[in-house]
């Protein structure tokens, strides 16, 4: 019996020490950075020039890998069933907080995900296609009560999804939500009209606004924003404390070692402050959330649970 536990403890003690070798030796190839939504949307434009920031840091490539469906979801259960061993990244979004409250999960991100660092916030723009009758809000509200209205989104429990249901129940109209793999996926038919309007991130609106393609007519931000300043809030509009903005930041699987955690910390914290990245969220016009790991996984949580508020509340409600 001793025997066998000898043998048993230094067979833990030689895989303990390879781990913490491994966790010395990070990164020595490679890693991934899955982003949960499609080609084209905010998340897809932010996580690029941060990944290349993030690898130049580390001296490794940092490549992103899009994995969309289920407003985020498919992409975020997939990175916490991966190894924690800091080679599999999760850059998140919004409905890594709202999806805890309006979806059936098979994770839990609250305890199966571990915060790295946050990124920044950003503003979303409400929009309708150019060839639209709509010019404004209010022409928006008018058509929603006399006839059928509907609203794209990135995703079930996404940003774009749940802005649209807070109007839906703020304004006592009824619109129906159509869901599509990201944002980028949906603007062929908000183009086209063949969906009513979409919330969008300000990254990935701003191109499609400035190229003619749509038109932005109420932004969800405080105050009006310096790209767009005929653009008016919500607040403005008449629906005081929608200043709702998506946040996105990074995470790895909870049981990664804290040693590579706190690598990985002090690449997206150098990234952050690089000319290319610093230019890139100033274009969007980005607001800032805590940055390191330890503040950002308070402000996560704070965030999951006023979602969950909202929700036991009935001011948010999934109808589909």
């Amino acid at each position: 019996m001793q025997k066998k536990f000898s043998i048993w403890s230094v067979t833990v003690l030689i895989f303990l020490l390879s781990f913490e070798l491994r966790a010395q030796n990070f990164p020595n190839k490679p890693i991934k950075m899955v982003v949960p939504y499609a080609a084209g949307g905010s998340a897809d434009v932010l996580a690029r020039p941060i990944s290349i920031a993030m690898g130049q840091a580390l001296g490794q490539t940092v490549f992103t890998e899009l994995k969309p469906g289920a407003g985020g979801n498919i992409g975020a259960e997939f990175v916490t069933k991966s190894a924690p061993d800091g080679y599999t990244l999760l850059f998140a979004s919004l409905s890594l907080s709202t999806s805890v409250s309006f979806a059936k999960l098979n994770f839990d991100p609250r305890s199966d995900l571990k915060p790295i660092a946050g990124i920044a916030t950003l503003p979303s723009l409400l929009l309708v296609s150019v060839k639209s009758n709509i010019k404004n809000f209010d022409d928006l509200i008018n058509e929603a009560k006399k006839s059928n209205v509907n609203f794209g989104s990135a995703g079930a429990t996404t940003g774009s999804h749940l802005f649209g249901e807070l109007i839906k129940s703020r304004s006592k109209t009824n619109m129906a939500h159509i869901p599509y793999k990201g944002s980028g996926a949906a603007y062929p038919d908000l183009i086209a009209g063949r969906i009513t309007f979409m919330f969008d991130v300000m990254g990935s609106a701003l191109p499609q606004v400035n190229a003619g393609q749509v038109r932005a007519i109420a932004v969800t931000s405080t105050k009006r924003s310096s790209a767009l300043p005929d653009v008016p809030t919500l607040n403005e509009l008449g629906y005081p404390g929608f200043d709702v903005g998506t946040w996105f930041g990074i995470f790895v699987p909870s049981a990664t070692p804290t040693q590579i955690q706190n690598k990985l910390e002090e690449a997206v914290l150098a990234a952050l402050t690089t000319p290319e990245v610093m230019k890139q969220l100033s274009s969007v016009m980005s607001e800032p959330v805590p940055r390191k790991g330890a503040d950002f996984s308070r402000w996560y949580i704070e965030d999951t649970e006023k979602w969950a508020k909202l929700a036991k509340e009935g001011t948010v409600k999934i109808s589909d």
